[in-house]
């Protein structure tokens, strides 16, 4: 790996000139920030991207209700249970090789994708997206390491890295129903294709060749990736499957019984491993599991909040696709400028007050938005989501320098990797298990509604058992936005008891003046970030 240029030592005759030129990007880390915040964007809005034009593809393809799940769960499958394969594959054969062999992945699947004639050319074409996509991000994630050096230029840096990973998902919402609306679902693969190309071509130009170490040094961990990576796909699976083939049905019980096998294998193997991919140790740092914790709760509660309130707007509010797509707007945007603001603050504030904050605003969003009825207008919803996007944009620049900045630079890789495991598997977890909650809220009360009815003798036309199914969603989106506050309220518990202050920042006076960060290392986020077991 060849280290970013800024983390060289200057000349204690040019110490001054020096750190002042690191606080300010070079116009090549410029484009390189253009270049990694653009393929993290792609990423992400995949996510959701495809989601708007699912009754397209149902109607063109021939889709059954229960197959046209895969379409999105082929991509966050895979995507989930190779992430740490890719975030490790980037430390050892080099990040700008990889990032770069993952873009072209990604790119020839959407080709490919939107070029699909039948269900299984299209279902697998998503899962070769999402091999692309797990060696996309967490590279993505080291190279902002290894190419900003410590302080404001890698804060800056995060905060747009951020910013793109926690805006992709509603702007893909919004794209996509654009994407419809004016040509074909076709366009919503088809639109990765020109942002890869450009990606590819200025990779080189851009980012720092980072050569790995050599393979006969350093092996990748094939046992321990082929286990691990199967592991999590399967439990992705499970968690995927689970609401609609059922919780004890003997699909998914099989599903979550191999992958406790696979996982208590790789751990197995870890323990003797020369090399391990996920050294055991790794995640005995006690901020650093804390920060993992808090991501997969807000995964989940982000994805959930995308998911259900789609699903109210369209089908309860009667919002068209691109409309649909416009409400989420206040989520990117104060994402966006809260992002940039902490940047600013992480330095003097250290990551623990945001993470503490953060998760607060989140779990009162959510249930802010529980209260919305079939009758409600957009107010109702605007103001939880703003909330919603100020607590993300508090929490999501912290976590990413929390995972990050107390590894040593060959590891990176793996903790970006865990860091977007963590966000995948809790959005995935989340989701089925909220989805069940919905569909179980929404039977009973359905049935209770219609009972009262029946007793009181109550005439049950064709409106009156519509408006009974859409109260009954109604009540079932209210639960499962309540349960996803409570998961948030779960993140700021972890935050409180789990975060500790660090060593540096306790031991630094309450009223000495704030330092140059490129002088003062107690005043880098790094130092603020790391813990001192």
């Amino acid at each position: 790996m060849t280290p970013a240029p800024e983390t060289s030592a200057a000349p204690s005759g040019a110490a001054g000139a020096s750190r002042r030129a690191t606080s300010r990007p070079r116009p090549r880390h410029r484009i390189a920030l253009v270049v990694i915040a653009t393929a993290q964007l792609m990423v992400m809005l995949d996510l959701t991207i495809v989601n708007i034009a699912l009754p397209s593809i149902r109607r063109e393809l021939h889709f059954s209700t229960t197959n046209l799940t895969w379409v999105v769960d082929a991509y966050v499958l895979v995507f989930g249970g190779l992430l740490l394969l890719g975030g490790r594959a980037g430390d050892l054969f080099g990040r700008r090789r990889m990032f770069a062999v993952g873009i072209a992945a990604f790119a020839g699947a959407s080709l490919a994708g939107g070029m699909a004639t039948d269900q299984p050319w299209l279902i697998a074409t998503r899962a070769v997206q999402g091999v692309g996509a797990a060696i996309v991000s967490p590279t993505a994630l080291s190279l902002v390491v290894t190419t900003f050096g410590e302080g404001p230029e890698r804060n800056r840096a995060m905060a747009v890295y951020a910013g793109m990973s926690a805006a992709g998902g509603a702007l893909g919402l919004l794209l996509g129903g654009i994407l419809v609306d004016a040509a074909s679902w076709r366009w919503v693969l088809f639109v990765n294709v020109p942002i890869g190309i450009a990606v590819l071509a200025l990779t080189p130009v851009s980012l720092p060749a980072g050569r790995g170490p050599s393979i006969r040094s350093h092996r990748l961990d094939v046992p321990g990736a082929l286990s691990i990576s199967a592991g999590m796909a399967l439990l992705v699976y499970g968690l995927v499957s689970a609401p609609t083939d059922g919780w004890s049905s003997a699909r998914t019980d099989l599903a979550f019984a191999v992958a406790a096998v696979l996982l208590g294998v790789f751990v197995a193997i870890e323990r003797s491993a020369k090399e391990p991919l996920v050294p055991l140790g790794f995640l005995r740092h006690r901020n650093r599991a804390a920060g993992y914790g808090v991501m997969l709760l807000l995964g989940a509660a982000m994805l959930s909040l995308v998911f259900f309130l789609t699903q109210y707007l369209q089908d309860v509010l009667h919002y068209s696709p691109i409309l649909a797509g416009v409400a989420y707007l206040p989520i990117p945007v104060t994402v966006a400028g809260t992002s940039v603001a902490v940047s600013q603050l992480v330095r003097r504030l250290g990551v623990r007050r945001f993470l503490v904050l953060g998760p607060v605003l989140v779990a009162l969003g959510l249930l802010w938005v529980s209260g919305v009825d079939a009758t409600s207008s957009y107010a109702a919803v605007f103001g939880p989501l703003v909330l919603v996007g100020l607590g993300m944009g508090l929490s999501f620049v912290p976590l990413t320098l929390n995972a990050v900045s107390s590894v040593e630079g060959h590891e990176s890789g793996l903790a970006s990797a865990l860091l977007n495991t963590s966000q995948q598997v809790g959005g995935s977890l989340g989701l089925a298990t909220l989805v069940t909650v919905a569909a179980t809220a929404t039977r009973d009360q359905y049935e209770h509604a219609l009972r009262a009815l029946r007793t009181a003798g109550a005439t049950l036309g064709a409106p009156r058992l519509h408006a009974l199914a859409v109260a009954a969603s109604v009540h079932g989106y209210q639960t499962a936005f309540r349960s996803s506050a409570a998961g948030a309220a779960v993140a700021f518990v972890v935050a409180v008891v789990l975060l500790r202050p660090t060593a540096s920042r306790r031991a630094a006076p309450a009223a000495e003046p704030a330092a140059d960060p490129a002088a003062d290392p107690a005043a880098d986020p790094a130092a603020l970030t790391a813990e001192h077991d």
